[in-house]
């Protein structure tokens, strides 16, 4: 069976609740890390919950990376998948090593 691709998922615990709130900054660190993953953005929708809480999808040519966020707990679930020679396994632990958790857990695995 041929390998479609690699898929990343990261659930993120004790990350700052001001960043986690924050579309604008969010925002800019999936960009960030769509470039370090050698990837192609279409397109970036987000939505800001009242009271709080974000969800960021980023389409790519590749596939897609995508964050939700849950500000009151410290929390978020990251996803990113891609296809060809991108590195969604870069483009997380960038948002990893930014977001700064306290406890954190990671999958990697073909599709």
């Amino acid at each position: 069976m041929k390998n479609l691709g690699k898929h990343c998922v990261a659930e993120l615990y004790g990350c700052d609740h001001t960043i986690l709130d924050n579309e604008k900054i969010l925002k800019e660190l999936i960009r960030e890390s769509i470039d370090i993953a050698s990837a192609t953005l279409l397109d970036i929708c987000a939505h800001k919950f009242d009271p709080q809480g974000v969800t960021i999808v980023a389409l790519l040519s590749e596939s897609h990376i995508s964050i939700h966020t849950w500000p009151e707990s410290g929390s978020c679930a990251l996803d990113v998948f891609t296809c060809g020679d991108s590195k969604p396994d870069l483009a997380l632990l960038h948002i990893i090593n930014f977001l700064k958790p306290t406890e954190y857990n990671m999958h990697c695995f073909d599709r």
